[in-house]
């Protein structure tokens, strides 16, 4: 990534705006985390109560289901805010050799590209997220087992405008790089 003049000296100088929403964005990160071993445990206990005692855990696969959007928007903002999403950078790295100016035009038009769509998702999600609080609509086998829709539809909000975020304080106040990066 090209780092505009208004980068900060010396490496792994950080604007303080920077490192504390990297901790706050790390924090949704860790969530995600926690949440992936905890559904890995209950699709543990369910394989094993199916197998071994003919019991099935009850919701486990709607469970999993609306658990893995949740997951992916929960660490997409720190990933963004990093500069760990995926590019193609064989590509990158030798047009930047040739033309590091098409490089830099190429991330502001990523980034303003990624900012739109995070938004457009974020504010998309927004009414169904509203109309689940209201309405108080749950999942699951009513009687059974039943699970808020509003966390879910939140997380989504939330973390589509986080990305948004993300993307643009990374292009903005990007952090001085030690070192090239390794070209394989």
């Amino acid at each position: 990534m090209a780092t505009p003049s208004h980068a900060p000296e010396g490496p792994g100088k950080v604007p303080p705006f920077r490192r504390g929403l990297q901790a706050v964005l790390d924090i949704m990160g860790a969530a995600g985390t926690v949440w992936i071993f905890g559904l890995m445990l209950m699709i543990m206990a369910d394989v094993a109560g199916r197998n071994l005692l003919q019991m099935p855990v009850t919701g486990v696969a709607e469970i999993a289901s609306r658990s893995v959007v949740a997951i992916v928007f929960l660490m997409l903002p720190a990933a963004a805010l990093r500069g760990n999403m995926v590019r193609a950078d064989f590509l990158v790295s030798r047009l930047n050799r040739v033309a590091p100016g098409v490089i830099r035009l190429l991330e502001w038009l990523f980034c303003l590209a990624g900012v739109a769509i995070f938004v457009l998702i974020a504010v998309s999600a927004w009414p169904d997220t509203a109309e689940a609080w209201r309405t108080r609509e749950f999942f699951g086998v009513q009687g059974v087992w039943t699970l808020p829709v509003f966390p879910f539809r939140l997380i989504i909000v939330v973390s589509g405008f986080a990305t948004a975020l993300a993307l643009t304080v990374a292009q903005l106040m990007p952090v001085a790089q030690t070192a090239a990066p390794l070209e394989i």
